[in-house]
C-alpha cells in the first residue's frame, strides 16, 4: 500500500464493525423527542420557498424528447426543452379544448397540441401563461405562485453542493399517500435510522441537535453498510433550508461534501382528502479520490445502482410518512 494521494498514504474507507446486533443496540426513544423534531419541522415549514417546486430531474427532459408532465398540487404541467436546450413550461391544459398537453408532441421546439395542433411556443397564448422554471443541472424547479401563496422569489432556494462536474449524481422518485410535512418529518427524525434501515445503517448516534435558527443542524455519525461487517463510516448534517427539502451533507469521513436532497412535491391541493406527495431524492456524490474519476465516467451505469438504494430505502421511509399521516388525519398522532 505504497500509493499515494496528494502526498498522503491511501488509506481504505472500509472498516470492519464488530458491534452489537440489531436488537442489543442502545434505544434511542429517549433521544428522539416529539418536540425537537416538531421544532425543527415548524421552523422548516416558517422558511420561504418563493413558491419553487422539484418536478423531477433535468437529464429526464431532453430536447427533441416528448414534453414532461407533471401535476403539483392539483395543476398539470407540461415542460419541454426548445432545440438549443432552453427549457420552457406552463400549464399541461391546452387553451382550446383541454387536451393534456403531456401527449403532445414538440415540433421544431414548439409544443403542438395533438387534438387540433394549436401551437405553442412557450409565450402568453390564447390564455395560455407560462410558468417560470428553473434547471439547477441535477433538478428541475417550477414556480407556481397560486398553489405555493407565498411572496415569489426569482430563484430557487437550491441547496449547495459538489462543483458542477465533481461528483455523480442520480435522481429517484416515487410518489406516498401523506402530505410534504410528514416526508419531512421523516428525514428529521435521523434516530430511526439503524433500527428501521439495518440493512443500510449502523452504529447511528445523533451527536448534535438544532437550537435554532442559527443552529438548525442535526449532527449525526454513522456507518454505511457495504457488504457483510463492512461499513463505511461518516458524520453528516441534516438540515432543512426550505419548507419542503431536507439536505444531508457529509461533513466528515469518505465523500466528504457529498450530499442527498430529499425534495417533498405535493401532487393533491392543500387540504385534500386523500394527498399524494412526490418524493424526489438528489444524490450527488463527490469524494478527493483519485480513483473517483473512474466513477464520474462510469456515471450511466452507477446511477441505476444509486437510485436503487435509494428505493430501498424509501419503501421503508415512506411507511413512515405514510403511517404519520394516517395518524395526524384521524387526530390519533402522539406527538
Amino acid at each position: 500500500m505504497n500509493d499515494r494521494e496528494g502526498g498522503k498514504r491511501w488509506t481504505s474507507p472500509l472498516r470492519v464493525r464488530r458491534g452489537p446486533g440489531w436488537a442489543r443496540q442502545a434505544s434511542t426513544w429517549r433521544e428522539a423527542k416529539p418536540a425537537v423534531i416538531a421544532g425543527a419541522l415548524k421552523r422548516a415549514a416558517a422558511r420561504p420557498s418563493g413558491n419553487w417546486f422539484v418536478v423531477g430531474a433535468s437529464r429526464e427532459i431532453l430536447a427533441g424528447s416528448r414534453p414532461y408532465g407533471r401535476t403539483v398540487g392539483g395543476v398539470e404541467v407540461v415542460l419541454w426543452r426548445t432545440s438549443t436546450g432552453e427549457l420552457l413550461a406552463g400549464p399541461g391544459v391546452c387553451p382550446h379544448l383541454g387536451a393534456p398537453l403531456r401527449n403532445s408532441r414538440v415540433v421544431c421546439g414548439r409544443l403542438v397540441c395533438h387534438w387540433h395542433g394549436l401551437s405553442l411556443g412557450g409565450g402568453p397564448f390564447a390564455g395560455w401563461e407560462p410558468f417560470p422554471v428553473h434547471d439547477d443541472g441535477v433538478l428541475v424547479w417550477v414556480r407556481l405562485d397560486a398553489v405555493g401563496g407565498e411572496p415569489p422569489l426569482e430563484r430557487p432556494v437550491v441547496p449547495v453542493r459538489p462543483r458542477s462536474g465533481s461528483g455523480v449524481d442520480a435522481v429517484f422518485r416515487t410518489v406516498g399517500r401523506c402530505e410534504p410535512e410528514d416526508v419531512v418529518a421523516n428525514r428529521l427524525d435521523p434516530w430511526h435510522g439503524s433500527w428501521f434501515h439495518p440493512y443500510a445503517f449502523v452504529d447511528l448516534r445523533v451527536v448534535g441537535t438544532p437550537r435554532g435558527d442559527e443552529d438548525d443542524a442535526f449532527a449525526v455519525d454513522v456507518s454505511f453498510k457495504v457488504a457483510g461487517r463492512l461499513v463505511v463510516p461518516v458524520r453528516a448534517e441534516f438540515t432543512a433550508p426550505a419548507p419542503r427539502t431536507v439536505v444531508m451533507h457529509i461533513t466528515d469521513g469518505e465523500g466528504t461534501g457529498s450530499v442527498v436532497e430529499t425534495h417533498a412535491t405535493p401532487l393533491t391541493p392543500e387540504g385534500d382528502a386523500s394527498p399524494r406527495t412526490a418524493v424526489v431524492e438528489a444524490v450527488v456524490a463527490a469524494s478527493d479520490r483519485r480513483g473517483f474519476a473512474m466513477a464520474r465516467a462510469a456515471a450511466p451505469a452507477l446511477r441505476p445502482l444509486m437510485r436503487r438504494t435509494a428505493g430501498r430505502l424509501w419503501r421503508d421511509d415512506l411507511a413512515y410518512a405514510e403511517r404519520r399521516w394516517s395518524l395526524r388525519s384521524t387526530g390519533r398522532f402522539p406527538g
